[in-house]
């Protein structure tokens, strides 16, 4: 139970950083749709790079994120030489990128679509080098415990970011899409001058050895990492070269990205939890009853985005103004996005069996299937449905591999995961999703919200009955006790 609360206090803290730093960053989606209008496809030209950017991000990063928490848990690792080892090879790998980037500009550019806009691609890529050189001091801060910090350093990009955009797009009255990026580009950077401090007190020692160890772990998490990228990223990225109308593809596509902005809540409380279960999951790995521990960890994770799910739903009436109404033809991808992005945080927690038992090779092939169904989905239904088969390609995508982990997982690894009483909470959502979705949009908007609150209620009480007693909670708890 110590545990779990140590889980759930971290968890909070970075939910802190993630899910309400994450939820203020809204404030760029109303900002940018209604600065940005839809017809001229710039918010398009916003979703297509920074799909890119979450790609190479991945790639860059090389795995390293896991593979350091692996390595610097283990008995007889030295921690200093863990990290320096991690820092000094991922900041390599950023700064030949981005030399890379520079010197092929003009073919990048081109292919892209962009010929005539090459500082956005330069700008970019020199956000992607500054934040994977910031991947791993943040991992550092994570394994120290330092909550607090990584939470106040996220959060002050987001801030920073916010002010910056608010000032430029509101009161200077700019409309470029170049600020979007160049703004990102200067938040970045102050960011990562917060770090220096650290990394001077650090002892530096490269590990040649250790570096061979922790690549031949890492390079499975690689193509698992790029794999999973590619399900949330890939239909951004292709859509311009197989949606069949060129002429207004990237204004198709800026619809799609805006109305999947509100449906990255679920991406928050999966990055928040993600950001606590990690180095918790490697440290219990000792832990004789450690399958438990995973398996009702699993069950909570569930529970509260399955909530989340119902809250959005819930409250659309009120958060489709979040983007201008240029863009609500789109807001039809929500529930499916917001259900795929459950499967993804599902898969997460199935993937800790093979990353424990260092076969991370699983992960590779799970999440290589995962994309293949996933491009499959888009490249023939691209042409006829839009961007919904960019929504439904997700969610095939992360549900096949959700189901292949969870199969060959139970054979090599099992689990007692609850499934049943997962499976009632599943039963009960669909069921109160159904619910909220047959009101007819010509009753008042008031009306509206008051059911779908009775109904979210409805939810929090079955959660509370049969798994969140009153009593057990604290301070409040001795009231219900009494």
């Amino acid at each position: 139970m110590a545990n779990f609360k140590s889980l759930a206090k971290d968890t909070a803290i970075y939910g802190l950083s993630s899910i309400v730093g994450r939820f203020l960053n809204y404030l760029l989606v109303p900002l940018y749709t209604y600065c940005i209008s839809a017809a001229n496809g710039g918010y398009g030209v916003v979703t297509q790079l920074y799909a890119y950017t979450a790609l190479f991000m991945v790639i860059l990063t090389f795995g390293m994120e896991t593979t350091f928490f692996r390595f610097i848990n283990k008995e007889d690792a030295q921690p200093h030489t863990v990290f320096t080892t991690t820092m000094a090879t991922v900041s390599t790998l950023a700064l030949a990128f981005l030399a890379l980037v520079l010197y092929f500009i003009q073919p990048i550019s081109c292919f892209l679509g962009h010929e005539h806009h090459q500082e956005y691609i330069t700008i970019m890529a020199v956000v992607i080098a500054l934040d994977v050189i910031q991947a791993i001091p943040f991992c550092y801060l994570r394994y120290q415990g330092r909550a607090v910090k990584f939470a106040s350093l996220k959060l002050l990009f987001i801030f920073l970011n916010i002010g910056l955009n608010l000032f430029y797009f509101v009161y200077l009255g700019h409309t470029e899409v170049i600020y979007v990026f160049l703004l990102n580009l200067v938040c970045t950077a102050i960011v990562s001058l917060c770090f220096i401090p650290d990394l001077l007190r650090i002892k530096w020692n490269f590990d040649f050895s250790l570096l061979r160890k922790m690549l031949s772990y890492s390079w499975p998490i690689l193509i698992l990492g790029i794999m999973g990228i590619l399900n949330q990223a890939a239909d951004k990225m292709i859509f311009p070269f197989i949606y069949p109308h060129k002429d207004s593809a990237i204004q198709e596509l800026g619809i799609y990205g805006a109305c999947v902005k509100i449906a990255m809540i679920m991406a928050m409380i999966t990055q928040a939890f993600r950001f606590a279960y990690e180095p918790f999951v490697f440290a219990q790995s000792k832990d004789s009853d450690k399958n438990h521990t995973y398996a009702v960890g699993m069950k909570y994770f569930v529970i509260f985005t399955l909530l989340a799910f119902l809250c959005v739903i819930g409250y659309m009436p009120l958060l489709r103004h979040l983007i201008s109404p240029d863009y609500w033809d789109g807001l039809r991808v929500v529930p499916i996005v917001m259900a795929a992005e459950i499967m993804m945080g599902i898969y997460f927690n199935l993937s800790f069996w093979y990353k424990l038992i260092d076969k991370t090779i699983y992960g590779a092939w799970f999440s290589f299937a995962g994309c293949a169904v996933l491009f499959l989905v888009n490249i023939i239904f691209i042409p006829h449905i839009s961007y919904m088969a960019c929504a439904w390609g997700g969610f095939a995508g992360y549900g096949t591999a959700m189901i292949l982990s969870y199969v060959v997982g139970q054979r090599i690894n099992p689990i007692p995961y609850p499934l049943r009483s997962i499976g009632v909470y599943v039963a009960i959502t669909i069921l109160f999703y159904v619910a909220m979705e047959l009101q007819p949009e010509t009753w008042p908007v008031v009306l509206r919200l008051g059911i779908n609150t009775l109904i979210i209620f409805a939810f929090i009480g079955h959660i509370i009955y049969h798994d969140f007693p009153l009593r057990n909670l604290p301070i409040v708890g001795k009231y219900f006790r009494q």
